[in-house]
Parts: structure tokens; C-alpha cells; sequence
């Protein structure tokens, strides 16, 4: 594998125990995010990118994220199709509309997810809101959640991306390894 990147005292942090670390501090920072993702809802309701969005793909956010379900309400509301994916074998993600909470199910990875329709899978929505758990500002690589489930579906993707960005997941620079599949996301909204 390749790795490039910025290295911070001579080492590169290890992408598993960065994961281990912002889990930690995410969980920490949960109170300061919930208040910093009016503020990211609000840029992202202003972004291009929205505006000109028919259809965005999001996941349901857990509860270290910035909080999706005001996200999926505002898309909604604007006449938009809300995409969310569901794990697929050989991790893979379909995308399929969101219908309403209660149509979702829980998967074996405890995530809500819509239930598998081959003839409602949207591969390209308009936009898709990725998640993470630290993004570099300067040069937007990301660390994901580790099942390598985006980078495999955005190699693929040819539409906007954009992540929502709390203070507790902003890195200035990567200071964790970069391999040729990690992919960079389009647009970071920071609080």
C-alpha cells in the first residue's frame, strides 16, 4: 500500500488508533457538536451545492455525529429526495429513499438502514453528505468509521460530496496515513 501525508514528529498515526481516539473525544464533545450543527446546517443550507441538489444521499447520524434528522427534515421540506445507504456484501452501500423512520431496520452493524429494493438503488444522487471521524482541512482526506464502505462507493461516484465538519473532527493537515484508496471529499462545512 501506499502512504502519503503529512507526518507529525516523525510518525503518522495509525488510522485504527486515531479511530479509537476520536470516538473518544467525539464522545466527549457531543454537547459542543449538538450546538455546532445548527450553525453547519445553516452553511450547508446556503451551499451551492445544496441549492442545486434534487436528490442528497445521508446516513443517519449516530449519536457522536452531527445530528442528520434535521438535515433529512430540511431536504424534505425543500421538495428533495433523501437518499440513505444500506451495507451491502463485499462492502459495498446501495443508496435508497428514506420513507420515514419507522421503515428503517437495524443491521448487523446496529445501524438504521431502509430495507434492500434493487429497483429503488440511486448510485448517483446529487449530492452525497459523507461521514467521518476527522477530516484534514487542508487537503480533505478523511478518516471514515474503518469499513472502507465510502471510499469504495466514491471511487465510483461522479456527483458532489461534501461532509459536515464539527470542530472536534477538524485536523489542519493529515497526520494519519493516506492510502492510494482513501478518497477526498469535495467540500468541508466547519462549524
Amino acid at each position: 500500500m501506499i502512504y502519503f501525508g503529512y507526518i507529525k514528529g516523525g510518525i503518522i498515526i495509525e488510522k485504527k488508533e486515531l479511530r479509537q481516539q476520536q470516538i473518544q473525544k467525539l464522545a466527549q464533545s457531543k454537547d459542543k457538536t449538538q450546538l455546532e450543527a445548527e450553525i453547519l446546517l445553516q452553511k450547508l443550507l446556503e451551499s451551492p451545492e445544496w441549492k442545486n441538489a434534487k436528490s442528497i444521499a445521508t446516513t443517519i447520524s449516530g449519536s457522536i455525529e452531527v445530528p442528520t434528522t434535521p438535515v433529512i427534515e430540511a431536504a424534505l421540506a425543500a421538495g428533495k429526495t433523501v437518499y440513505i445507504p444500506k451495507t451491502m456484501p463485499h462492502r459495498q452501500m446501495a443508496f435508497l429513499p428514506f420513507v420515514s423512520y419507522d421503515k428503517l431496520v437495524k443491521s448487523s452493524f446496529g445501524l438504521l438502514e431502509p430495507e434492500y429494493d434493487e429497483k429503488l438503488v440511486n448510485q448517483e444522487p446529487d449530492l452525497v453528505i459523507v461521514p467521518g471521524l476527522a477530516f484534514a482541512i487542508d487537503s480533505h482526506y478523511r478518516v471514515g468509521f474503518g469499513g472502507g464502505y465510502y471510499d469504495r462507493f466514491l471511487a465510483k461516484y461522479s456527483g458532489k460530496t461534501l461532509a459536515l465538519v464539527p470542530s472536534a473532527m477538524e485536523f489542519a493537515t493529515a497526520d494519519w496515513e493516506i492510502g492510494e484508496y482513501d478518497i477526498k471529499i469535495g467540500k468541508l462545512i466547519r462549524a
